[in-house]
């Protein structure tokens, strides 16, 4: 482990030299700039608390205050000297920051699991000493590559939740939303932490995983316990090793699963290892009995193809055939079910479709679309989201940035902005001086251009101190942030 300045880029370690002289308050906004996702003008406020936790107070404590400030020093200067030369190897300042003891820093933010919309400030830094204003942007990069990517996978499962929500309420009856989307990404995330992150994200808006260290991760730093309450959930599963141990004896493989493996509960069977369209139409209606008589409910997993057309049937194939059907077509006709109040086709209770290959936020709502205009209830389908949707983003998504707006040089309040003229379309444009952020019906927005004075005038200033001088102050539970965002989960 390494002391935390190093974990920054090299441009941040010069910067305590460079500020104005006599600066001893710096004041910065983090704000999601703009949106690269259609139909997503809000982002999720989540993630800060376990990089508060984890970082700023374990990290700080363990590999900067309890060691050897003359070791620090040494472990600094050993790699600024023969990286960026010995004028910014200096290390009076982090000697400083030693002997003070704790970090000098207040964070506010809004209270997690809010939407707050784009270009609304989310969290606000400030130094509390005067000696370290210094410090307010030193931990940009600390902390950006730790938040951006749970706020921005949170959001987008908010979105997948959304258009479950409005086709669960035209086409089912009494449907779990929670249950329709699960999270199958892990294995494309580029470390575990990140997977940790962002399945922790996506359980804010759905139970479903196949992640499980990000069960562990919100029980360690968004107080709950798996024992008490639902944090996510997985399902049994094969896999395609599972399926080609049989050889190409499908019959044999489904009907041991099905009866002697797993004779109850729920089981999910990937079922194109060979031949899909095979397995539906000769291979279930063989086990037709033992399905509907198991107490429990076997889940057909389609892994390849065109998932819309795999799901929902294709308008352009042979009329009648197993490709024009498509799999919930094929269930029913060899399984039936009910016909809910709404007017919808539900499969037997015993059988059910899941598809964890493709499915982008454009696919989900074509496919919920597709089986409604089928007379087909959304829940005949789970859907699975994976790394293309979690983890094909970065931090300019949302246009994530900590921007400096006010400090005190002088004695003197002064309002500093960023405004580039050959930024056009104001991506780049931040706030000036101190704000105040609000709720306006279902908005979030802010005012600028405050003093110190103005900003402490607004009681309701949804920005809360959650962190101060090295202690947390405001400790988020994961109920509690599912029923911010969702109202009930």
């Amino acid at each position: 482990m390494i002391s935390p300045f190093l974990l920054t880029d090299f441009y941040k370690t010069i910067h305590h030299m460079c500020y104005a002289e006599g600066m001893t308050k710096l004041v910065s906004y983090w704000t999601p700039r703009m949106s690269r996702k259609e139909n997503m003008d809000k982002v999720v406020m989540f993630g800060l608390q376990p990089f508060l936790k984890k970082y700023l107070i374990q990290y700080f404590d363990e590999n900067f205050f309890r060691r050897n400030k003359e070791e620090v020093a040494a472990e600094y200067k050993r790699i600024i000297s023969r990286t960026m030369g010995s004028i910014a190897a200096d290390t009076r300042h982090i000697e400083a920051l030693h002997d003070l003891g704790y970090l000098p820093i207040q964070i506010k933010a809004v209270a997690e699991g809010t939407r707050v919309n784009i270009k609304t400030p989310m969290i606000e830094i400030i130094n509390t000493h005067k000696d370290f204003a210094w410090l307010v942007n030193y931990l940009e990069t600390f902390m950006s590559c730790n938040i951006w990517q749970p706020m921005t996978s949170a959001t987008i499962a908010y979105r997948y939740r959304e258009i479950a929500k409005k086709y669960f309420a035209l086409t089912v009856d009494n449907g779990d939303v929670k249950r329709a989307c699960g999270d199958f990404s892990m294995r494309g995330f580029s470390s575990m932490e990140s997977a940790q992150l962002s399945g922790a994200a996506h359980l804010l808006s759905f139970a479903g995983t196949a992640t499980i260290p990000a069960i562990a991760y919100l029980e360690q730093y968004y107080n709950c316990n798996v024992e008490e309450e639902v944090v996510g959930l997985g399902t049994p599963s094969t896999e395609h090793s599972v399926m080609c141990s049989y050889g190409t004896d499908e019959f044999a493989a489904y009907k041991r699963l099905i009866t002697e493996v797993f004779p109850s509960g729920t089981l999910s069977i990937v079922s194109d290892t060979y031949d899909y369209w095979n397995v539906i139409t000769e291979i279930l209606p063989r086990l037709k009995e033992e399905i509907l008589n198991r107490d429990g409910k076997i889940v057909i997993r389609g892994d390849s193809g065109d998932p819309v057309k795999i799901i929902c049937g294709d308008k352009d194939a042979e009329e009648g055939s197993e490709e024009y059907k498509g799999t919930v077509e094929l269930l029913w006709d060899i399984f039936g079910g009910t016909v809910n109040s709404k007017g919808y086709k539900v499969l037997n209770s015993r059988i059910g479709a899941i598809y964890g290959d493709s499915i982008t936020v454009e696919r989900c709502e074509e496919i919920c679309r597709g089986l409604a205009e089928k007379g087909f209830a959304v829940s005949n389908c789970i859907f699975g989201i994976g790394s293309y949707t979690y983890q094909y983003n970065t931090r300019d998504t949302f246009g994530f940035a900590l921007k400096a707006t006010h400090a005190v040089i002088n004695d003197e309040e002064r309002f500093i902005f960023k405004a580039p003229k050959t930024d056009t379309d104001n991506f780049k444009k931040s706030q000036k001086g101190m704000c105040y952020v609000y709720r306006d019906g279902q908005d979030i927005l802010y005012k600028d251009e405050l003093t110190i004075e103005e900003q402490a005038g607004y009681e309701d200033n949804l920005l809360e101190v959650v962190f101060k001088d090295g202690k947390l102050l405001r400790d988020y539970s994961l109920s509690e942030i599912r029923n911010r965002l969702h109202g009930t989960f």
